[in-house]
């Protein structure tokens, strides 16, 4: 991973003081999922170049051979972390984040639990298309790097499909649902479930029927969501909205079927 990609991981490794996975796809992409799963997010910088922080963020930096990831820290804000020497050389800010966490009540290592438990498949929903109607079915076919057989995501249609992470198949709680009164369809996950507490999942792996997947991060509730079920369920759909996940192995699930930590 030549020039910015390599370096935005090493400068994300002097934030996180760890050194992050190598990423399997679009590499900022892939950090700003990733960190997801960790109570993490990159804020945008409105106006990066004079940005000033008593702290550290990440910079974009234009240089005559291509962009470079820099840390940059302190009001007003110097290169912490040049590892091209970008700014040293002329480059120009041209784009920042700040690395900031998603819920400060929540701690960054484990942030949703690690209590998961054991539980059962109480629904199975698909969709053909973006904002079809979800339609209950038995039995469905889990397609390891899709999601579920006849689902818009499987088939890339879906509102928020993506070449990143966790797009593949959604979770959500039962006991949630019913608590809300929200009907199964209406909260548009493929998986309903029931007696397995679906956050401490994130970043790992489980089986749900034949098929094996791992969370990625929360399914959170958005305004898309209230438009297409009705107005008010963001607040308490907060960190209770469910798990993205992406299916590892492929194989039939049915209504029923058992949900089970592998790791």
């Amino acid at each position: 991973m030549p020039g910015f990609d390599a370096e935005l991981r090493a400068c994300l490794g002097e934030l996180l003081d760890e050194e992050p996975p190598a990423p399997d796809g679009e590499p900022l992409l892939f950090f700003k999922q990733w960190l997801g799963g960790r109570n993490l997010g990159l804020v945008p910088v409105e106006d990066a170049a004079s940005f000033a922080w008593p702290g550290k963020w990440l910079a974009r930096v234009r240089a005559a051979d291509g962009d470079h990831a820099v840390v940059m820290f302190g009001s007003p804000s110097g290169p912490w972390l040049d590892p091209a020497n970008a700014l040293g050389d002329g480059g120009t800010i041209a784009g920042g984040w700040l690395l900031a966490p998603l819920d400060l009540r929540l701690p960054i290592d484990a942030p949703y639990g690690t209590d998961v438990g054991a539980g059962t498949v109480a629904g199975l929903l698909v969709a053909p298309d973006a904002e079809a109607p979800l339609v209950a079915v038995d039995e469905a076919l889990a397609l390891a790097g899709r999601g579920l057989e006849g689902d818009r995501y499987a088939d890339g249609r879906g509102t928020f499909a993506s070449t990143g992470r966790g797009y593949e198949l959604t979770l959500v709680e039962a006991e949630v649902l019913d608590e809300l009164a929200l009907a199964w369809p209406d909260a548009r996950r493929n998986v309903v479930t029931r007696g397995i507490s679906l956050n401490p999942l994130v970043g790992r792996r489980f089986r749900v029927g034949a098929a094996e997947c791992v969370g990625r991060r929360l399914a959170e509730p958005c305004a898309h969501l209230e438009k297409l079920a009705r107005p008010g369920l963001l607040r308490p759909l907060v960190h209770r909205g469910g798990l993205r996940a992406d299916v590892v192995v492929g194989g039939a699930i049915r209504t029923g079927d058992e949900i089970v930590p592998l790791d």
